[in-house]
């Protein structure tokens, strides 16, 4: 206690408010205000210097006492803070919360903003083409909740269910932070692993009742049955606890988030975390591989972007929303002039959804308010072509956008055109806003004139010819009159100062003018200010109209990109059925085509699948033939089909897929100390447990993570379970290199074997890339080792070996045969018991068996023969 008491003692008034606001945040890194500097001390400064590599340095605190300090400029703070964030900082901003000049003694300082890596509105830490969501996660007995709100647009979603569905979503959303409850520590680290920013909050957080009122004092509401999540209780719960963590980091300005919707499971295609990755729908799986998104995402605005990724990774299972959307696409592939000019105006419309988020929560600046202004004048004439057009979609899409026309007038009249970014820089507000306004302007642009007028004008009252106008610190703007014209001076002047050849005077006029100019600057900017501030006041009240239009143009953004991409790479419009059929012509794999070289053609190949003939195709063929490529294009080519997308194939037939699941790639999990074979058993474990009768199914190379022998039992017997499902019929594409799986298609009818073609040419093999049917013969595993630069030694080994085993296909007769494999373990140090074998061995180390020609080696084995002789 006389520890605590002499430590108090110490800190200076400064150190003492530091802290204790530093211990209302004990989480976040303190940026603390300090003149015109933001200031981090001890462990934040260490932090602070290491991520943004400034000094680090020591300052006095209190009597024989130092802590570390680092800070930067008050106007850095938009290039720093972005810094700290990225680097999982919450950042507590700690501003001035009077003017220091009005104030003795220490200024009064409080916490204006706590920003966390999934809270935020600066633009430097936003990246404009994702959304940047917060998730909180409710841990229920069996089922979880799960909320994501992105507060830089106020997109607000919930949902709920098992694990695996929420680890779904976690993948598809990618949110930068997520929240939970402190008593759920363990579940939430079992769930999330290492992969997210997180931060737990006090358990009585995630309470029901609590939470349910949170969001119904939000939106005004008596009940949450108009946003249809009334029954999702753990959804309610997660998006509950969202509305308390923007009240507790300072987020007090939120009417912008104006509804919450439900994230209808029923209505998207169910895709698992493993085929999102697998299918590298959003993000390649190495560095420098290009995702599908980088393909399809051809859109001109931020909001667009956005919206390509969640149609991406939620793809429509309904046939009328699908339809809609590909009637689109095909009226904008049709018209491409059309195309052309709607996305000419689109170009000029920049981030409405966030701007119009700053509106909402007093954040917007003059120069983006302008930017608002230049996206409302630019939606004016999309509008009208989209209200021209036959298709009844775009129509209604023209007929939906709100013109915002006195918002876009006031703006236009009130704003000036080429305001500065900053409200103190002042010349924002136009002229002719406010009569007071423009005669302080006028005195602060034009004093010097105004002071002629009045010097010349009292020239000519007076008569004084040498009078001149001055100005001092002591008594401000004067006139001086030399001793000469003295005797003309009128009455009412007021003498201040005499010299030795004039006198100075003042007026009335000259002290009222004086008043006015000197406080003419600071009355501007203050004018200005409340201006400004009506301004964005007006706009908010259209908060609700522009976010709509927002969405509205996002859609048509990435419908055109859809339009644009299916003309650039020649894809087809897909036709999309309730059926069970799934027929393909000349599909082509969309992402693999566009890497291809110079003059080299991407190989297309058809694929049919149906429940009752072809239920299940085996492609066999060697490794690098093209199988893994193959299975991909199928899934993505009904991907793309089902987000409303055209194809890459000549003809598409699609009968709705719901699931889509995939066993594709090495995803090894080998640093959390789960060998491959692990990883792939579960992954197929999850497809097995989750079948539906419209499921796709995808499997490359099942059961290579073990032994031969087990590696076929276990892909047999996956063929069977799928094909004998006593309630589904997913259509199944199963890669192999187990040519014994063959032998399945004369047991089971609706098995098929196809295999990549590949062409023997003197010893060597070309990879045609085409898939026909029948099974491959057998592998050309040997021939690959060759192609990618084995030694040769091993590679002619290799093939004496499996020579010898080709011999017998019978699987316990190879597996004795193994045992009567030709030796190759002598030394050729046997060959010193002979001279004659010395010469040979001599003759042979000279040879460069890598690079002779068959000639030279008949020739040098016929010398050999000579001298063993």
């Amino acid at each position: 206690m006389a520890k605590a008491k002499a430590k108090a003692a110490k800190e200076t008034p400064l150190m003492k408010q530091y802290n204790s606001i530093k211990a209302k945040h004990p989480g976040a890194l303190l940026l603390f205000r300090v003149g015109d500097f933001y200031e981090t001390f001890g462990e934040d400064a260490v932090t602070a210097s290491k991520v943004l590599d400034i000094v680090l340095t020591k300052r006095a605190n209190g009597a024989a006492s130092h802590i570390e300090l680092a800070g930067f400029p008050h106007h850095s703070l938009d290039s720093y803070l972005p810094k700290l964030v990225r680097a999982g900082n919450r950042v507590a901003i700690c501003d001035q919360l009077e003017d220091p000049k009005e104030v003795k003694g220490i200024v009064k300082r409080g916490v204006t903003e706590l920003v966390t890596p999934g809270l935020s509105f600066n633009d430097n830490v936003l990246d404009k083409r994702r959304n940047n969501y917060l998730a909180s996660i409710y841990f229920g007995k069996q089922d979880l909740g799960i909320a994501f709100l992105d507060l830089s647009t106020g997109e607000f979603m919930c949902a709920e269910g098992n694990a695996s569905y929420i680890e779904k979503l976690l993948q598809s959303f990618s949110p930068s932070e997520i929240i939970y409850s402190k008593a759920d520590k363990t579940k939430a680290a079992e769930l999330l692993k290492d992969d997210f920013t997180t931060f737990h909050c006090e358990d009585w957080v995630f309470q029901y009742d609590y939470t349910y009122e949170k969001l119904t004092d939000h939106f005004q509401t008596a009940n949450l049955k108009g946003f249809g999540i009334e029954t999702l209780e753990h959804g309610i719960i997660a998006a509950g606890a969202v509305l308390y963590y923007l009240e507790e980091t300072e987020h007090k300005e939120v009417k912008h988030i104006a509804a919450i919707s439900r994230i209808a499971e029923e209505k998207f295609v169910w895709l698992d975390k493993f085929t999102i990755r697998n299918l590298e729908l959003v993000y390649p799986q190495q560095d420098g591989g290009v995702p599908l998104i980088q393909i399809l995402d051809q859109t001109v605005t931020p909001m667009g972007s956005r919206m390509m990724k969640k149609w991406m990774v939620l793809p429509l299972k309904e046939k009328a929303p699908i339809e809609e959307r590909l009637k689109v696409v095909d009226h904008f592939h049709a018209e491409q002039e059309l195309a052309e000019e709607i996305l000419s105006h689109l170009k000029h419309i920049g981030d409405l959804e966030r701007i119009i988020s700053k509106v909402a929560v007093a954040r917007i600046n003059p120069r983006e308010m302008n930017q608002l202004k230049k996206a409302l004048k630019s939606t004016l004439p999309i509008k009208e072509l989209l209200k021209k057009q036959k298709n009844p979609s775009l129509k209604k899409l023209g007929d939906q956008i709100n013109a915002c026309e006195f918002l876009l007038e006031k703006i236009d009249k009130e704003l000036k055109e080429d305001a500065p970014m900053l409200t103190h820089q002042g010349n924002i507000i136009c002229d002719g806003v406010d009569a007071e306004l423009d005669e302080y302007r006028k005195l602060s642009t034009s004093g010097k004139d105004y002071l002629v007028q009045i010097q010349q004008r009292e020239i000519q009252r007076t008569g004084i010819s040498s009078l001149k106008i001055a100005y001092n610190k002591v008594f401000g703007y004067y006139l001086e009159v030399s001793n000469t014209h003295k005797d003309k001076v009128p009455a009412e002047w007021i003498r201040k100062q005499t010299l030795v050849n004039a006198e100075r005077y003042i007026t009335e006029e000259l002290k009222e003018y004086e008043d006015k100019i000197l406080h003419a600057e600071e009355k501007l900017v203050v004018l200005e200010h409340k201006y400004f501030n009506l301004l964005v006041q007006s706009a908010g009240e259209y908060v609700t109209q522009i976010q709509e239009n927002a969405r509205i143009l996002a859609t048509v953004d990435c419908l055109l990109s859809f339009a644009s991409v299916a003309a650039r790479n020649g894809y087809c419009r897909p036709k999309v059925a309730d059926t069970d059929t799934l027929e393909i012509k000349d599909g082509r794999h969309p992402v693999i085509e566009k890497q291809l070289p110079v003059g080299e053609d991407y190989v297309p190949n058809d694929i049919y699948l149906d429940n009752s003939t072809q239920q299940i195709i085996i492609i066999t063929g060697p490794n690098m033939a093209g199988k893994s490529a193959l299975l991909r294009q199928t899934a993505l080519i009904v991907l793309m089909a089902q987000m409303g997308s055209f194809v890459p194939a000549s003809y598409a037939r699609i009968g709705i897929i719901d699931k889509v699941f995939t066993r594709v790639g090495a995803s090894d999990n080998l640093s959390k100390g789960e060998s491959t074979f692990m990883v792939e058993m579960t992954e197929t474990a999850s497809i097995l447990n989750n079948l539906s009768d419209r499921s796709l199914v995808l499997m490359d190379e099942i059961g290579r993570g073990t032994s031969t022998y087990d590696g076929i039992s276990i892909a047999w017997s996956i063929v069977e379970f799928l094909h004998n499902h006593p309630k589904f019929n997913a259509k199944t594409l199963f890669a192999t290199h187990y040519h014994e799986l063959n032998q399945l298609a004369e047991d089971f009818p609706k098995v098929k074997n196809f295999n990549v073609s590949v062409k023997e040419v003197a010893d060597k093999v070309i990879f045609m890339r085409k898939l026909k049917e029948g099974g491959s013969e057998h592998s050309f595993g040997i021939h690959v080792a060759q192609m990618a630069g084995m030694p040769n030694p091993v590679v002619l080994r290799a093939a004496e070996i499996m020579g010898h085993l080709e011999k017998d296909k019978d699987m316990h007769q190879q597996q004795e045969k193994m045992k009567d494999v030709p030796k190759n373990n002598f030394q050729l140090s046997l060959f010193e018991i002979d001279p004659k074998f010395k010469e040979a061995q001599e003759l042979l180390d000279s040879i460069d068996i890598n690079t002779i020609s068959p000639v030279e080696a008949l020739l040098k084995l016929n010398e050999i023969k000579k001298k063993l002789d």
